[in-house]
């Protein structure tokens, strides 16, 4: 059976396979790589990639809850909770107070609450970057906020880690996992069993993280 899959060529000195939330596999390449070495690695690569594309738990999709509205009484998911909406007529910001006080200007523009969770994104998760990456004693150029539609976090050939604004809506120890993740392939660009050994000793429930991904992982990819 032929294995569909997309080759990228960077300014790296490895070869990476990465498989995708949607299950398609993408193989990052040093530039100047040959096509038939990029197949020949993922032929001695296949075995695994096939458990990996069909790992029912981890890639299979789940049912996607229906589409939140801004309106009072529903709730959203923010931080690993459900927080309750109420809409207000005193305000023109969106404030959190262990509930959701959002302007009726504001309710019929989902994507401004959008805006709202990329801020607490980057409020949040940048601060755990610098923190971590201290912690890991590893150096990056630059971390951001981004909107990646398959990947909760990434980290280029060029040192940058970019992380999903999603993300502010899991607990803080998924978070957590997910940028020492990222950082760790400063260190270690494939999954070896070092890879996750790194991982580990800074995200001790990275165990926990990961079950939680693969059971509400689907929540978090709704825009609200």
């Amino acid at each position: 059976m032929e294995l569909d899959y997309k080759v990228v060529f960077a300014k790296r000195k490895t070869l990476t396979i990465t498989v995708e939330r949607d299950r398609s596999v993408v193989v990052t390449a040093p530039e100047g790589t040959s096509l038939e070495k990029v197949r020949q690695v993922v032929e001695s690569r296949k075995l695994w990639l096939y458990e990996k594309t069909r790992h029912a738990q981890k890639y299979n999709p789940l049912p996607h809850a229906p589409g939140k509205e801004l309106v009072t009484g529903e709730s959203l998911l923010y931080l690993g909770r459900q927080y309750r909406i109420e809409l207000v007529d005193d305000s023109n910001h969106i404030q959190f107070a262990q509930k959701f006080l959002v302007p009726r200007s504001v309710a019929s523009k989902p994507s401004l609450f959008r805006t709202w969770l990329m801020a607490r994104a980057e409020e949040k998760i940048l601060p755990r970057v610098a923190i971590h990456a201290k912690n890991l004693g590893v150096e990056y150029k630059e971390a951001k906020i981004g909107d990646g539609k398959y990947r909760w976090g990434s980290c280029t050939p060029n040192d940058n880690v970019i992380f999903n604004w999603r993300l502010i809506k899991a607990p803080m120890f998924v978070i957590d996992y997910v940028v020492v993740h990222e950082l760790a392939h400063l260190i270690e660009q494939n999954h070896t069993p070092r890879f996750w050994n790194i991982v580990k000793a800074q995200a001790p429930t990275m165990e926990k993280a990961k079950m939680w991904l693969q059971s509400f992982g689907n929540l978090l990819e709704q825009d609200i």
